[in-house]
């Protein structure tokens, strides 16, 4: 039976912050696949998918976070402080779900809208993305609550530190 670690891996904490380098980079990038994506659409440029390093990056990200997946299955991940309100608690987990959720769905959804050329899978895309900058935003808020407020380890722990 597998014990529940101590602290994150190596692997997973770094899996963690090249994910968010890779998503922040996404979301820079993301004007420019739009803009190819509205001329497709309008006809003016064939509706076929080309090379573009919006969509190269989201398979590599999608390859990442199912590593990721295999890990927190096979390694396990700490558990929640002890002081921990069960409802926060039960947040936490519902949020790296959805993350989850999000940046599996996200890539195939957006492989879905390119490859394809249809603009379902490209709208459910462009709301995943406002669904995950929210999240985003939650997580982070989140993190430095833990750290500042409550003094808890959690974010220490995805930091590698102790």
């Amino acid at each position: 039976m597998k014990t529940t670690p101590e602290n994150f891996s190596k692997t997973q904490i770094y899996l963690h912050w090249l994910v968010v380098a890779l998503v922040t980079f996404q979301f820079v990038l993301s004007k420019g696949i739009e803009a190819i994506w509205e001329k497709r659409m309008d006809g003016l440029v064939p509706n076929e998918p080309s090379a573009n390093p919006h969509v190269i990056i989201g398979a590599v990200i999608l390859t990442l976070v199912l590593w990721r997946l295999w890990l927190r299955f096979n390694h396990g991940v700490p558990a929640l402080p002890q002081s921990e309100k069960p409802l926060i608690g039960l947040i936490a987990k519902a949020t790296h779900w959805l993350f989850y959720i999000l940046l599996i769905g996200m890539p195939l959804s957006g492989a879905g809208a390119w490859v394809l050329g249809i603009e379902q899978p490209a709208f459910t895309h462009g709301l995943a993305s406002k669904s995950l900058l929210a999240l985003i935003a939650l997580h982070a808020a989140a993190a430095l609550y833990h750290h500042f407020i409550l003094k808890t380890n959690v974010f220490r722990r995805m930091l590698g530190i102790k």
